[in-house]
């Protein structure tokens, strides 16, 4: 049952990853908005969660650099100047 948890969990977390990238080539979000960083941050978190019960060392790696990448992009997301609303 455990291990059904933390499929679902890795599942999860690999639809917000692949479908960021979706949306990216639809032109459906900006790879500097928020929107995609968010889903990639998420994404790369469930599926460490998910490593937690079937470790993988490539993969435990590549996640970590999704999650720098996702967060340098909310980084730079928040410090870009914001255009006024008129």
């Amino acid at each position: 049952m455990i291990s059904i948890i933390f499929d679902i969990i890795g599942m999860t977390g690999t639809f917000l990853v692949v479908g960021a990238f979706f949306l990216l080539q639809l032109d459906k979000v900006k790879p500097t908005g928020i929107a995609y960083n968010l889903m990639n941050l998420s994404g790369a978190i469930l599926l460490l969660i998910s490593l937690c019960y079937n470790f993988n060392l490539a993969s435990f790696v590549i996640e970590l650099f999704w999650i720098a990448a996702s967060l340098i992009g909310l980084y730079k997301y928040y410090k870009a100047p914001k255009k006024a609303a008129i």
